[in-house]
């Protein structure tokens, strides 16, 4: 049996609270560094970053806090860091016994009673088995009783049930909506939809999962929600983006970003024909007009250079990242705080390898984006 390549998880962007990324000195990462915990980040398995704390699970089952929470606790297979709760899945009381479900407040450091706590019962846990999942599935996304799913929100009510026929694969939560990915491929998303984060070609809010119709047809392997716009990538590598680009954070112009380097004289708004919100410049290089796109309601293709396909998207509050088949790892959007990684805090509104990683011979695995922060994990190439 070969031996598993060697990896480590990398941070880099906002660590105003001590969190995680890197050296954790200073308020911001610009270029990816290794995590500062035991091992390197070998021993960590998931990271799910809050703005002002880091939540990472280990292997053995440990969740560590680090920034403006801290504190450690065993027992933990998974957790979802948000501001107003941490919420872990733990290991049930006693033997037989289900995993248990719960929320704590940040600060408390998982000391004394949780705010609320679940037993999920062992029907969930037979479930995940027969699934050949994780025991209880991936946070915020719970399987709860055979046929039936449920979701955790940071808004009460905390555990949301989820429409049996729903047969959910995996839930991404962005600030205001919802994407959900079943197990046939489609895409559902519901919530506020007024950055067009939703797909359905309005700023339309939707309390239900709707179907988005746009993608209708089209195997999608993976979703991942920002704060107001949303990523897919199909099973083909794929990607598709769409919602609010006023940071680039859909690899579309971004006013915002033109103006930074002074390249708007006069703008007027309005919606085309497709339904966009275009914003125009008074002259583009080739004397037409150039189009910015402060908003994307139906999903738009995206190219990357040279053509690589896509394997995993996450995405920041602005913020974009995904790797590509060959390990690389692409990002763009807003780059206040270095969680583009690219040594800087330029904003970009196309997308832009992370030379990090080739450089140092390593293949990205896998990404976690919090709101303003980026969390990468990489093993080294074959022969390095």
């Amino acid at each position: 049996m070969a031996e598993e390549r060697r990896g480590s998880w990398f941070g880099f962007g906002f660590c105003g609270f001590g969190q995680a990324p890197g050296s954790g000195r200073g308020r911001q990462v610009l270029s990816p560094e290794p995590l500062q915990t035991p091992g390197s980040g070998a021993d960590v398995r998931r990271v799910s970053a809050s703005w002002s704390y880091t939540a990472l699970v280990t292997r053995g089952g440990q969740v560590r806090l680090s920034g403006a929470a801290r504190g450690a606790a065993g027992g933990c297979r998974d957790a979802w860091a948000s501001e107003a709760q941490l919420v872990v899945l733990r290991a049930g009381p006693g033997r037989g016994a289900g995993p248990e479900l719960q929320a704590w407040a940040p600060a408390s450091a998982m000391r004394g009673e949780p705010l609320w706590a679940r037993a999920l019962g062992p029907e969930a846990e037979a479930e995940g088995a027969a699934r050949g999942e994780p025991p209880a599935g991936a946070l915020p996304l719970l399987p709860l009783l055979p046929g039936a799913r449920a979701y955790v929100s940071p808004r009460p009510p905390f555990c949301r049930a989820l429409a049996p026929e729903l047969r959910a694969r995996r839930l991404e939560l962005g600030a205001e909506h919802a994407l959900l990915l079943d197990e046939a491929g489609q895409v559902f998303s519901w919530g506020q939809g007024r950055h067009g984060q939703l797909g359905h070609g309005s700023l339309e809010a939707e309390p239900e999962p709707r179907l988005l119709e746009a993608l209708q047809g089209l195997p999608v392997a993976e979703v991942a929600a920002g704060g107001w716009h949303s990523v897919c990538v199909s099973e083909t590598g794929d990607i598709y983006i769409w919602g609010w680009n006023e940071s680039g954070q859909l690899a579309l112009p971004s006013r915002s970003l033109a103006e930074d380097t002074k390249t708007i004289l006069r703008e007027a708004s309005g919606l085309n024909e497709d339904g966009f919100e275009v914003r125009r410049t008074a002259k583009g290089e080739d004397g037409a007009p150039a189009p910015f796109i402060a908003i994307q309601p139906f999903p738009a293709l995206l190219d990357l250079p040279l053509g690589a396909d896509v394997v995993k998207a996450s995405c920041g509050s602005r913020h974009t990242a995904v790797v590509t088949g060959t390990g690389e790892l692409y990002t763009w959007g807003w780059g206040k705080y270095g969680q583009l990684g690219h040594k800087d805090t330029t904003s970009l509104d196309r997308p832009c390898r992370v030379e990090y990683f080739v450089d140092k011979q390593l293949q990205v695995r896998a990404v976690s984006c919090g709101p303003w922060n980026t969390y990468v994990y990489a093993v080294e190439k074959e022969g390095s």
